[in-house]
């Protein structure tokens, strides 16, 4: 019996999903257990498998869709298997039927007059009011581009019609939106294969004859992904919905210095099984400085704020596909060994793109970190995740001169600090005694590792 394959949903908080590779075409043959599709959500990649053996008897969409999840996306069957009514209304429509030689001019007026009102005539060469050509062979041209100043008609009087564009359509390659925009608004024309996906023409290849050919074309239009969509609208959300503010201060780095040579020694005399870094000492600190500034450890919802009882932290995780930042929960009941086996296990996934989508919303996490100081940036201006109230910023660590007593000056390391708060929540002074006791918590930080 055939089995309808539907978009997977990854998370209560995932409405679609965007198709990135369809690996089964219809009538390929698969196995329980092969890969049909991969797919990806706002932040993580998936794989579906098939649910039984059989054959593909339908794939409702492309690479590249966006589709709603639980929407039916293919049908595996015997072959010759009947499923239409499976599918219900996500059977694909059948193709028109050609236009026949015999039909009149003025037939064919009537008949394109009502689609006329619905499709915008862009400016293809050859497309005059007074041109010799059917309105749906006009209608046809437009959409997809295509020159007719060469194309002899086979209609009456030598009209062009809709057979004629379609037979030029078969021979020469389909064009990305981009290069059919093009090339209607300029009227060149794809020459041969394109160098696109199944030769299909893309921009470049329209441009190609006009660019200088020692030096080519001095640019590479790249479609951003999903996710960087995504991160895209969530940031610009986040500056143009809060009132954002950042303060930077300094902590006294040789207490984690001293200590992360400890956790070095010990784990080469097989002491300790966890390589506990700066990163997560930082981490361990905001915690205990969060527990007593519980107003941070919050969400503004506009009239109210939402105060947690748990330290829920969330980590900035680089990775190919961009920022991801996956939340650690109940991280004030964890070891500082426990902290950063977690910190790993969820940077891990996240690169892997296996991560659970609910650990990347902004909402499940209730403060973030994000550290650039291996990146050796001295100073930065991290953009909150709302509905978070703050976000911490960790440089990189710098030599300062500081004053040891006595009149006795030093250089000694300092670590950078820069905290973004929501002034509509937090007040200044309020921020600044929360940095400063994060500092405080660095500079005197004791691990109950050794």
């Amino acid at each position: 019996m055939a089995v309808v394959v539907v978009m997977p949903k990854q998370g209560q908080s995932v409405e679609s999903c965007i198709i990135t590779e369809i690996l089964k075409k219809k009538g390929d043959a698969v196995k329980k257990g092969d890969i049909l599709f991969t797919y990806e959500t706002d932040k993580a990649s998936f794989e579906e498998e098939s649910p039984a053996d059989g054959v593909v008897l339908e794939c409702l969409y492309n690479d590249g869709d966006e589709v709603l999840v639980l929407e039916n996306m293919m049908v595996i069957g015997q072959p010759g298997e009947e499923y239409v009514a499976l599918i219900g209304g996500n059977a694909p429509a059948a193709p028109k039927a050609e236009m026949s030689e015999n039909i009149t001019a003025n037939n064919e007026t009537q008949r394109g007059s009502s689609i006329t009102e619905t499709v915008t005539i862009r400016s293809v060469e050859g497309l005059e009011t007074g041109s010799n050509i059917s309105p749906r062979a006009r209608i046809l041209a437009s959409r997809e581009a295509v020159n007719i100043t060469q194309i002899e008609g086979t209609g009456p009087k030598g009209r062009i019609i809709e057979r004629d564009i379609r037979k030029v359509l078969e021979n020469q390659p389909k064009l990305t939106p981009l290069a059919r925009k093009i090339a209607a608004e300029s009227g060149l024309q794809p020459q041969g294969t394109g160098s696109g996906l199944a030769g299909t023409a893309k921009s470049t290849d329209l441009l190609s004859s006009l660019t200088n050919e020692t030096y080519g074309l001095d640019y590479n239009d790249k479609k951003i992904s999903n996710m960087r969509k995504i991160i895209a609208k969530s940031m610009h959300v986040s500056l143009q919905n809060s009132a954002q503010l950042t303060h930077h201060l300094g902590a006294d780095a040789r207490r984690i210095l001293e200590l992360r040579k400890q956790v070095k020694s010990a784990m080469e005399a097989g002491k300790i099984a966890t390589n506990i870094t700066l990163n997560d000492m930082v981490c361990f600190a905001v915690i205990k400085a969060l527990k007593k500034f519980p107003n941070v450890n919050s969400h503004f919802l506009g009239d109210t704020m939402r105060l947690f009882n748990k330290i829920h932290l969330a980590l900035a995780v680089d990775t190919d596909r961009g920022l991801m930042v996956p939340v650690v929960r109940n991280a004030d009941d964890l070891s500082i060994s426990g902290l950063a086996n977690q910190f790993k296990e969820i940077a891990n996934a996240c690169r892997k793109g296996s991560i659970n989508p609910e650990l990347l919303s902004a909402e499940a996490a209730t403060f973030t970190v994000s550290n650039l100081g291996n990146y050796g940036v001295e100073m930065f201006t991290p953009v909150i995740n709302l509905p978070q109230t703050a976000i911490l910023g960790v440089n990189t660590i710098v030599p300062r001169p500081k004053d040891l007593g006595d009149g006795v000056y030093a250089f000694v390391p300092y670590i950078g600090l820069s905290l973004t708060y929501d002034h509509r929540a937090l007040d200044g002074g309020e921020a600044t005694r929360f940095v400063k006791q994060i500092a405080v918590e660095i500079e005197n930080l004791e691990l109950d590792v050794f």
